[in-house]
């Protein structure tokens, strides 16, 4: 079982690739998959499935490209389904490219099984109202999205975006995740919950 990040596309976003047994899935892949791609075939790795956290356009970027690819179905959330009619979810804003569109399987929270290995779907709103966190027991990681970061939180003034659904997400979700998951964000380093829980300080002192 192994873990590989890729930033990809104008912002870097984390796109994740978790393997299993000559299987893997990734994680919003926000840009050109040719690195992902690239590292598949090298490591002689099937991708099973694309999973995407939330319909903001740096995190599915290049959803389409890979699932041409490689063949491998889309999973999203249709709660964000209306964000493909904004520029934060198609692209074109600030200058950035429009993305390909791309066809996706619904998902919803509940126990899923990928590359043989179980994962939580948790239902985790703020960033967007779809916003889901991918937790995989085994692997001891939680695919966050953009909800946490280390030491910070998802920015809320995107249409959707609600700041007290965020921090109850969290709080709910991912705070009760034992305390050395390791949590991996659409942008910059991981982090743990635990570490989180004790010290960002945009969530300090709240209940669980």
């Amino acid at each position: 079982m192994e873990i590989k990040a890729f930033p990809l596309g104008a912002l870097q976003t984390n796109c994740y690739v978790l393997s299993n047994n000559g299987k893997a899935v990734a994680v919003d892949p926000g840009g050109d998959p040719a690195p992902v791609l690239d590292y598949l075939e090298r490591s002689g790795i099937e991708l099973e499935c694309i999973l995407v956290t939330h319909l903001h356009f740096d995190h599915t970027g290049g959803c389409k490209a890979l699932g041409d690819a490689t063949g491998a179905k889309i999973y999203a959330c249709p709660v964000d389904n209306y964000l493909l009619d904004t520029e934060v979810g198609r692209g074109g804003m600030m200058g950035f490219p429009v993305n390909e569109t791309f066809e996706y399987e619904e998902l919803h929270e509940g126990d899923n099984k990928f590359i043989d290995l179980d994962c939580k779907v948790l239902a985790t709103p703020g960033h967007t109202p779809g916003s889901l966190t991918f937790y995989f027991p085994e692997a001891e990681a939680a695919f966050v999205g953009d909800l946490v970061f280390r030491r910070s939180i998802g920015r809320t003034d995107f249409p959707g975006g609600d700041m007290d659904q965020l921090k109850n997400s969290v709080a709910q979700k991912i705070f009760t995740l034992p305390g050395k998951t390791a949590l991996l964000s659409g942008h910059g380093p991981m982090t743990t919950s635990e570490d989180e829980k004790n010290h960002n300080p945009f969530l300090s002192g709240m209940a669980i």
